[in-house]
């Protein structure tokens, strides 16, 4: 499917300037189901801009905030130590404050559109995006989450918050959660607390281990990048797109 791209600003309650984020949108008049793409700690990066674009052509618009704006607006990290350092020092300064404000921005921002289907929203993170995907789908109306690598869901919230996996229960949407078998930063313990919440909870939901895969695994331009594991990853987010949205 063909799709138009461009950068717009998103006014967000609080900021001290405008958001800025990518956007992608199939061709046609729509209306069409609408995805939040929620990145890495390296920027609304070419590969976040790839994956919105990989997102519109299965026929939905597809818009990637820049949650780190307050901090490092419009920074693209490479993936390298020096990425990696200047990436996680961000992640303490995300606040639930902020990313209710930044995802209240992004979905309104959606809902006025004439093109989107106001009632059909779902989110795909990766990430520190994976960990806000599933803080999303705990807060907002999603019908359909993907979280890839999600850190820190089970033992820590934004801003010295409670753990985001405390929040399961009010998930409403069905959620995908994808982990790598291999991935130190998210040990089998953790992803094992999120299994067990979201059984607890009865919330619709499929976890998807990979025994091979690291941190990572889903992106291209990384050394653990494990091309198997990215595309059944990746089958499977279009499945539940598909089928909720």
């Amino acid at each position: 499917m063909n799709i138009r791209t461009e950068k717009v600003q998103l006014a967000v309650e609080g900021a001290a300037r405008p958001m800025p984020a990518y956007l992608a949108i199939p061709e046609g008049a729509g209306p069409f189901s609408a995805v939040l793409v929620i990145e890495e700690i390296f920027g609304v990066n070419s590969h976040i801009r790839d994956v919105t674009e990989r997102v519109a052509r299965a026929g939905y618009v597809a818009i990637a905030p820049d949650i780190h704006h307050r901090d490092a607006p419009g920074q693209e990290l490479k993936y390298d130590q020096e990425g990696v350092q200047k990436g996680m020092a961000l992640i303490p300064k995300l606040t639930c404050a902020g990313l209710d404000a930044d995802l209240g921005a992004t979905i309104g921002f959606l809902r006025a559109r004439s093109d989107v289907r106001a009632d059909r929203l779902g989110c795909v993170g990766f990430c520190i995006g994976g960990h806000v995907a599933y803080y999303a789908a705990a807060t907002r109306e999603l019908r359909a989450t993907a979280s890839f690598y999600g850190g820190g869901i089970a033992n820590f919230g934004p801003g010295g918050a409670a753990p985001t996996v405390t929040r399961t229960a009010t998930i409403r949407g069905k959620i995908l959660c994808l982990f790598g078998g291999k991935d130190a930063s998210i040990p089998q313990p953790q992803v094992e607390t999120i299994r067990q919440e979201l059984e607890r909870h009865r919330i619709r939901h499929e976890i998807a281990l990979y025994p091979e895969a690291t941190h990572g695994f889903f992106c291209d331009q990384r050394g653990s990048y494990d091309k198997p594991a990215a595309e059944n990853a990746w089958g499977r987010v279009l499945r539940l797109f598909a089928e909720e949205l």
